[in-house]
């Protein structure tokens, strides 16, 4: 019996893949068309989910996506043709990956600067914590303090508690 469980924990473990969303009708029947659709709809965004690739996506609008791509392809497009039809229809925000332009610039690079900027001030703020320890002197012990651990170290007087 535990046997058979565990074999049903594998077996179930492993049937847990990822999800695609896309139906056997949408297929195309050459298996290097189907793998140039398949890899295009991983880099194209779900415009309802958003955050979900149209190979992913349950939605309408990523079925109707999946659909032209397979059509685009299907009619003789290149990957990069194919892309651009899409971009030119849905605006950028259909990539997953924005490609890197003159108006993608601050998307691409504003991550990377707060993370500099971000270690700037880190490294200010360690120094000028530096400087402000070094500059403040210890305080010392006061001269009756000075002469009660005098008395101390010579054996003159109980230590107190």
């Amino acid at each position: 019996m535990r046997r058979r469980l565990a074999a049903f924990a594998v077996l179930a473990a492993l049937a847990g893949g990822p999800a695609l969303a896309v139906q056997p009708s949408e297929r195309l029947p050459d298996p290097a068309q189907e793998a140039r659709a398949r890899a295009l709809s991983t880099e194209l965004r779900c415009m309802v989910c958003q955050n979900q690739s149209i190979d992913d996506s349950d939605a309408q609008l990523a079925k109707d996506l999946r659909v032209l791509v397979r059509e685009r392809i299907s009619a003789g497009d290149s990957d990069a043709e194919v892309l651009d039809y899409l971009v030119d229809r849905y605006g950028e925000f259909v990539l997953l990956k924005p490609r890197f332009k003159s108006e993608t610039l601050v998307l691409w690079l504003t991550a990377p600067a707060i993370l500099i900027l971000g270690g700037g001030v880190a490294f200010l703020a360690y120094r000028r914590r530096a400087a402000r320890a070094a500059a403040t002197p210890e305080p010392g012990l006061s001269a009756e303090e000075t002469r009660a651990l005098d008395r101390i170290l010579a054996g003159d007087a109980p230590a107190e508690r």
